[in-house]
């Protein structure tokens, strides 16, 4: 493959994200101790490479989105990347969400990127790095020098703060039992609280243990009637 050509002639188009307004406080448990924390003083220093990964749900992307606020980074996400203004990206932060679907010389680029002076990327994908499919031999080489955080899937201390803050949402009080219910009963991902917090809310009626059992069983095949 040809050497990759310089993000000024790839990456055109003015940036149209926004990092989400307003992110609601992160709940640091057992699940995340290690990527909450490896972020909190990232980066200490130029040139910086980091790769947070984990399962659908766990909140890596609510994570990134809070250190992109904190330090003004610019938000990117997968294949859309490739159409950033690289006038923006100089000498910033940048989070890239999605990463895995990035082309090769964006992320080639995106790297490269991070070694001036104010830079640093932060990637967010569910696999490692270490396990995307690229075909650059120098990508590859750079990405598997990448630091990478793991996630987890969510413990119960975070769901049960999920659950408590989509209920607060909307004026619910759950009765007593229900959130150590469903925490029991439920996938462990922020999908899945958003879903059933939407199903329970419809039914407009007290949530009570036996109402949440009964919407639980009339769900889809996701959600755990036992």
């Amino acid at each position: 493959m040809s050497a990759p050509r310089p993000l000024r002639e790839q990456l055109r188009l003015p940036l149209t994200r926004d990092v989400p307004a307003g992110a609601a406080a992160f709940v640091r448990s057992d699940c995340n101790a290690y990527a909450f924390d490896a972020l909190a003083a990232w980066p200490d220093s130029a040139g910086q490479v980091m790769a947070i990964c984990g399962p659908a749900g766990c909140g890596k992307s609510h994570l990134a989105a809070l250190w992109a606020e904190r330090v003004g980074a610019i938000p990117l996400n997968g294949a859309e990347a490739a159409l950033a203004d690289p006038l923006e990206l100089e000498g910033r932060p940048v989070l890239l969400d999605i990463a895995q679907d990035a082309d090769d010389e964006t992320l080639f680029h995106l790297i490269n990127l991070a070694q001036q002076d104010g830079g640093a990327l932060l990637m967010v994908s569910r696999p490692s790095p270490r396990r995307w499919d690229v075909k650059v031999p120098d990508l590859r080489s750079r990405l598997d020098a990448v630091r990478v955080v793991a996630m987890e899937a969510p413990d119960d201390a975070v769901l049960s703060a999920i659950l408590t803050a989509r209920f607060a949402e909307r004026s619910i009080t759950p009765g007593d039992g229900v959130i150590d219910y469903l925490v029991k009963r439920i996938d462990r991902s922020a999908d899945s609280i958003a879903a059933v917090v939407d199903r329970l809310d419809a039914e407009h009626r007290p949530v009570t243990r036996a109402l949440a059992r009964q919407v639980l069983e009339s769900s889809s095949p996701t959600l755990d009637e036992a």
